[in-house]
C-alpha cells in the first residue's frame, strides 16, 4: 500500500506538465495472499504485491493510453510521453466531451484491518479445520482462500481527486468423495463476516447427499437455482445484457425495448455501489460517482449503465461504471449487480417443487449463443438434485443446460428472501447480490457420466 499522499504528490506534477489538453492518471494497487489446497493439503501459498498505473491523455478530441507496473518516476514519465504520442496518431471521437469534471463522493468503508492482516498463518489455521471436519466424513477438501488489500486513485486536470482503499476475503471450497463433490463458498471486505464453519458444513452435506448418482435425462425441468448459480449467469448478463457497449450495440436484450415488459413481474434487477450490506465503492475508473441505477424494474426494461464515453454518444451522463482505460473499448458495466429477493426461504422453495432439480453451481459458461435473447449454455457442477414432491431424493450426474434468459428470468415463480454476495473475478472491486431462483421451467440439453 503506498498511500493516497504520496500517489497524488507523485501524479499530480506529471500530469500537470503534460501538454495535454487533458489528462488523467488511474492507480490501481494491491497486495493479497492465496492459500490453494487440493486433497486436503496445502499446496501452495501465493504472495503478490503489485500496482498498475494508467495514463489517458486527451489532444482535442484524440485520446491516447498506456500504462506502466513501476511507480518509479522516470517509467511513470515514459507512460505518459506513451499515450501522448499513441494520441498524436489516433483518429478523433467525435462524441467524446472532456474527461469528468471534479465530484464529491459518497463516504463509505471499504477497508478492514482484520482481512489486511489475515496472513498464511491464519488462512492455514482456518484450513486446517476445514481439512479436519471432511476428514470426520472420509472426504477430501479443494479449493483457495484468498485475502488482501488494495487501493484506487483516479487523478485528472479537470480536478478529479479520487482516493479508496479496499479489502477482500473469499474462499471456494468443494468437498469430494469417490463418485460425489459439493460446494460453497463467501466473499466479504470483512473476512471476520465469513462464517467457515457454516460453508465447510454446506460443502460436506451436499457431496454427501449427492453420493451414488443417478441419471436423468435432459429436457424441461423446474428449478430451483441457489444464489451462487444465479450469480453465474449474472457474471455474463453484467456484459452481455448490461454493459453500454452491448447496448448500443443492440445485441443486449433490452436493446429496442425500454419500457417494455422483458422478464416477469417480480424481476428487479440494479447496479448498487452503495449498498453497504454488499462491498460498496464510491467511484468508478475514470473518478465518476457511483450511481444506482436500475436496469430491470418489476419486468420492464430500463436502462443500462454508462460511462463518460458511451453515454455521449446518447447525450446522457455517465452513471459511473467506466473500466480501466486500457478497457474503455468495452464500454461500462455493471460491477455491483444485484436483485431484488422475495419473501420465500430455499427450504421453502425446495418443498413447493413436485418434480425438478436443485443447482448448487454453474461453470463453464458461454453466453454468446444468442445475446438478444440472453442464451447461454453450461455445466451443472458439485451438487445437483433431484426433487420429488417437495423433498430431495438424490443426486444426480451433471447436466448441459441450454437456456434464454429472457424466458428464464420471465418464469421465475418464486425468489427467496436470502441474497448471497457471489465470488467473480472482478471482486477486489465489485460482486454480485443475488437471491436464489424457482423458476417454472428451465431446459438441460445434455448429460454427463458424472
Amino acid at each position: 500500500m503506498i498511500g493516497k499522499s504520496k500517489i497524488f504528490a507523485a501524479l499530480e506534477p506529471l500530469l500537470k506538465k503534460s501538454g495535454a489538453d487533458e489528462a488523467e492518471a488511474v492507480f490501481v494497487g494491491s497486495n493479497s495472499g492465496l492459500t490453494r489446497y487440493a486433497n486436503s493439503i496445502i499446496h501452495q501459498n501465493v504472495a503478490e504485491n503489485n500496482s498498475r498505473v494508467y495514463f489517458r491523455v486527451v489532444l482535442g478530441k484524440k485520446i491516447g493510453v498506456a500504462s506502466t507496473n513501476t511507480f518509479e518516476k522516470p517509467d511513470l514519465s515514459r507512460a505518459l510521453n506513451a499515450a501522448l504520442e499513441i494520441a498524436r496518431h489516433q483518429l478523433e471521437l467525435p462524441h467524446f466531451n472532456g474527461l469528468p469534471e471534479k465530484q464529491k463522493y459518497p463516504k463509505l468503508t471499504s477497508y478492514y484491518k482484520a482481512t489486511a492482516a489475515f496472513g498464511p498463518k491464519e488462512r492455514a489455521a482456518v484450513l486446517k479445520k476445514i481439512f479436519e471436519k471432511a476428514a470426520k466424513q472420509n472426504l477430501q477438501a479443494y479449493g483457495s482462500l484468498k485475502t488482501g488489500e488494495g487501493e484506487l486513485a483516479v487523478l485528472n486536470t479537470n480536478g478529479i481527486r479520487a482516493y479508496q482503499p479496499t479489502t477482500t476475503a473469499s474462499i471456494n471450497l468443494i468437498t469430494m468423495s469417490d463418485d460425489s463433490s459439493g460446494y460453497s463458498e463467501g466473499l466479504a471486505q470483512n473476512v471476520k463476516r465469513l462464517d467457515f464453519d457454516e460453508l465447510a458444513e454446506t460443502s460436506i452435506e451436499k457431496c454427501l447427499t449427492a453420493r451414488h448418482p443417478k441419471e436423468v435425462p435432459p429436457g424441461k425441468y423446474e428449478v430451483v437455482l441457489e444464489p451462487v448459480a444465479v450469480g453465474n449467469l449474472f457474471e455474463w448478463l453484467s456484459f452481455v445484457s448490461f454493459g453500454s457497449v452491448a447496448f448500443q450495440e443492440k445485441s443486449s436484450c433490452l436493446a429496442g425495448k425500454i419500457g417494455q415488459q422483458v422478464f416477469g413481474p417480480n424481476v428487479t434487477i440494479y447496479d448498487d455501489a452503495t449498498d453497504s450490506t454488499a462491498l460498496p465503492f464510491p467511484f468508478d475508473f475514470e473518478g465518476t460517482a457511483k450511481k444506482k441505477v436500475t436496469m430491470v424494474d418489476k419486468g420492464i426494461a430500463k436502462g443500462v449503465v454508462y460511462d463518460s464515453l458511451t453515454a455521449a454518444k446518447e447525450g446522457k451522463k455517465s452513471t459511473g461504471h467506466a473500466l480501466t482505460p486500457d478497457a474503455s473499448a468495452q464500454g461500462a458495466v455493471p460491477m455491483h449487480i444485484g436483485m431484488k429477493g422475495g419473501s420465500a426461504t430455499l427450504a421453502k422453495m425446495v418443498k413447493n417443487v413436485g418434480k425438478g432439480l436443485l443447482v448448487t453451481r454453474f461453470h463453464y459458461l458461454n453466453g454468446f449463443l444468442d445475446p438478444p435473447q440472453a442464451t447461454m449454455t453450461g455445466m451443472t457442477r458439485d451438487g445437483v438434485f433431484l426433487i420429488e414432491n417437495g423433498q430431495i431424493k438424490h443426486g444426480v450426474k451433471n447436466l448441459r443446460f441450454t437456456e434464454s434468459m429472457v424466458k428464464a428470468f420471465s418464469n421465475v415463480v418464486e425468489l427467496s428472501r436470502e441474497k448471497k454476495l457471489v465470488n467473480t473475478w472482478w471482486d477486489a472491486v465489485g460482486g454480485i447480490h443475488v437471491p436464489a431462483l424457482r423458476i417454472r421451467e428451465f431446459t438441460f440439453s445434455g448429460k454427463t457420466d458424472f
